[in-house]
């Protein structure tokens, strides 16, 4: 696809998963105004969050196992997704946004619902009741592979499961103990699925099992003023836009608990016209996803600041 100086895009925010070692470095190192808010970050989280770490060292020079863990990742994420967005705001048209889980905050941060450092602290505090409540229970996710609806709606019956995420067309998650998650596994090829796999998650994301972290979440964002997003935002709890400040609120407390509509997002987003969507953030998940949900989704990652040339 030719690009040209100035286009309309979409932006989308990979969520929870997407982190890898190194992730910003480039941006870091070649733009100032990248630079500056990932600076910003360190500070904000250190004075305000109680956090223990410095986030661009753990972004850039990990280790992997410590850049995993929820409430390092979803911040992490969060400011290079930010910072990217702004970049790329700068040289283009932004038409709409939206984002896996973590990244619907993201979107809705760049889209002015909130400033930078409010968004921030807002997933700061997101990721640390999430991490919380990954240590109430002890409980995990499976991506199934395949698989009819109803065969997979029996499949969390019988082994008390809640679906977490739709991912794309014949790939979902689901949520639950582990003990029950090892069971489905072992019988999933003989109900009807290709393939289930059990994720490197610290636990149960999306389900009942986050009943705590949601609690606290919607108690924190009670005080915090909201402000109508000026481009649509594709909420991953309708596959729909939300405007209405008070109803954005309501669906990041419910998301917390409730399936994530990614390819409802993405089929969505297929009806807007654009040229290109970019995927704010390391790797190219959105971009796999959007391809198996509607062909003629053009979705490039922007984890690189080439991007800006293209």
């Amino acid at each position: 696809m030719d690009f040209h100086p100035r286009m309309n895009v979409a932006l989308l925010f990979p969520g929870q998963g997407a982190q890898a070692v190194g992730m910003g470095q480039e941006w870091y190192q070649s733009n100032a105004s990248v630079r500056s808010f990932f600076d910003q970050a360190d500070q904000v989280l250190k004075s305000h969050c109680q956090f223990q770490y410095n986030l661009s060292d753990l972004c850039f020079n990990g280790p992997a196992d410590k850049l995993q863990e929820t409430y390092i990742c979803q911040p992490a994420l969060y400011v290079m997704g930010y910072a990217i967005a702004e970049q790329l705001k700068q040289k283009h048209t932004v038409v709409a946004a939206t984002g896996i889980s973590l990244g619907v905050v993201t979107a809705y941060a760049s889209a002015g619902v909130w400033d930078f450092e409010t968004g921030l602290r807002i997933v700061a505090e997101r990721s640390r009741l999430m991490q919380i409540a990954c240590g109430e229970h002890s409980t995990g996710m499976l991506a199934m592979i395949g698989g009819t609806e109803a065969q997979l709606q029996q499949l969390c019956a019988d082994f008390n499961l809640d679906i977490a995420n739709r991912n794309c067309p014949g790939q979902t998650a689901v949520s639950g103990l582990l003990e029950d998650l090892q069971k489905a596994q072992f019988v999933a090829e003989e109900r009807g699925f290709k393939r289930a796999i059990l994720l490197k998650t610290a636990g149960g994301y999306h389900s009942r099992w986050m009943q705590s972290a949601r609690k606290g979440f919607e108690e924190f964002l009670a005080p915090i003023p909201f402000k109508a997003p000026i481009i649509p935002v594709i909420s991953n709890t309708t596959g729909k836009p939300i405007s209405d400040p008070e109803a954005i609120r309501k669906a990041l407390v419910t998301q917390v608990t409730q399936t994530i509509q990614v390819e409802a997002c993405l089929r969505y987003l297929s009806t807007l016209e654009f040229d290109v969507g970019f995927e704010c953030g390391p790797g190219n998940v959105l971009a796999g996803l959007a391809k198996r949900t509607e062909a003629r989704l053009c979705i490039k990652s922007a984890a690189a600041p080439d991007v800006l040339n293209a």
